[in-house]
């Protein structure tokens, strides 16, 4: 199903399998190593391969389908975590025994990798019959076992996206099961929010604007706008805009703020977001850009500003840790390496540095205050807590009417 909806619509699927087999990735060669061995995938290994994965190109210029991605609630708030906000979530059920009848059928060619079926796919060649083989890991045991995973699984990923999930009967002819998966991947979600939501979250590096701008998209359908994003996209589609641009990348200079709107009002200009709303961060980041965001017309109905202190900043980046055998994350104080042999390899990513964080905290606190008078209304926020609180108050600063400010 997956690779259908993928040719008709001109997607990438991605896939454990196709993920691993990538050539020219450490990550994926990392994965292969490690399924070889244990015959499994860190999480983090996993979400990372689609992070790279994702970043490329033709995803960026033609979309994705993740199939069989995320594979349990971990993964699933990786993903979040990292900013990943698919538009649509199909599930396609059906009982048990039928998928453990049709799973008895399969049959697989060795020369070629294909797959074929007893009652639905069978090769209408005799060479091809005589030489297939029953696949590993199909017996009706492994197959129940299996599915017994699944469902331990399935009930607690599907709570992650509430508003865009759609079930499917899968137990029907594959043309009708297409035609519903595919007529749902081109609908439009309405925006849940009572008004049209123009968002813009406001705070310093690793305050967690990336992942509450991730939950409003995904709760209130709104347009995740990224601005570095923006323009990362910009030179990947060899946009009109990427010449301008990549100068400014390859010397790690600043992008000029003309250059930023002409590219930030062409995505805010699309009909999905003047439909849906949006949410945008990254910009502006001091009160000229604000003033030439204002400008441009893009007056956002609700500001929220992130207020996390230094040390909790410090503590959340500073203590981040790679390693380069793995290419799992680890986290010295909320995630320590199981092993001292791990922890002796670890890398920290020269960003992470404590120096060059409290000169980005620095710059953004020195505007923070010019930008707080230009945006009166803005709701202030602790972002030092969890994730999930600090979302419930900007869920309710949404939903609920500005309150007055006294003179």
């Amino acid at each position: 199903m997956a690779m259908w909806l993928c040719k008709h619509l001109n997607s990438n699927l991605l896939s454990v399998a196709n993920l691993m087999a990538k050539e020219f990735s450490s990550l994926a060669a990392d994965a292969r190593r490690h399924y070889q061995k244990f015959k499994t995938v860190p999480s983090m290994l996993l979400i990372r391969l689609v992070q790279e994965r994702l970043s490329e190109e033709d995803c960026v210029r033609r979309g994705w389908i993740l199939d069989g991605i995320p594979e349990t609630r971990e993964q699933a708030l990786m993903i979040q975590t990292l900013g990943i906000v698919p538009r649509h979530v199909i599930v396609l059920s059906a009982p048990d025994t039928v998928l453990i009848e049709r799973n008895l059928g399969k049959r697989l060619d060795p020369q070629t990798g294909e797959i074929y079926h007893t009652t639905f796919d069978w090769p209408p060649e005799s060479e091809i019959q005589n030489r297939l083989m029953v696949p590993a890991g199909i017996s009706e045991g492994e197959t129940a076992q299996k599915l017994l995973e699944y469902h331990r699984n399935i009930t607690r990923i599907l709570p992650s996206y509430p508003k865009i999930l759609k079930v499917i009967p899968a137990d029907q002819p594959c043309v009708d099961v297409f035609s519903q998966a595919l007529t749902y991947v081109q609908s439009i979600h309405r925006s849940n929010a009572p008004f049209t939501p123009r968002v813009l979250l406001c705070g310093p590096v690793g305050s967690g604007k990336s992942l509450q701008a991730a939950l409003l998209a995904q709760k209130y359908g709104l347009v995740n706008v990224c601005c570095g994003q923006l323009l990362k996209e910009a030179v990947a589609d060899k946009s009109k805009y990427c010449e301008m641009i990549l100068p400014f990348f390859e010397k790690e200079a600043a992008v000029p703020d003309s250059i930023i709107m002409k590219v930030l009002s062409q995505r805010l200009d699309q009909q999905d977001c003047v439909e849906r709303g949006w949410v945008l961060h990254g910009f502006p980041r001091d009160l000229d850009q604000a003033h030439v965001l204002d400008s441009w017309g893009y007056k956002p109905n609700r500001v929220f500003f992130l207020n996390v202190p230094f040390d909790s900043i410090a503590e959340r980046l500073t203590l981040r840790r790679t390693d380069p055998v793995t290419g799992e994350r680890y986290h010295l104080m909320y995630k320590p390496p199981p092993t001292m042999e791990i922890q002796a390899r670890l890398l920290q990513n020269p960003k992470d540095a404590d120096e060059r964080i409290k000169l980005r905290m620095d710059l953004f606190y020195r505007n923070a205050a010019d930008l707080e008078q230009f945006y009166r209304q803005a709701i202030t926020l602790n972002g030092d807590q969890d994730p999930y609180t600090v979302f419930e108050y900007i869920e309710s600063g949404i939903i609920n009417p500005l309150p007055k400010k006294v003179p």
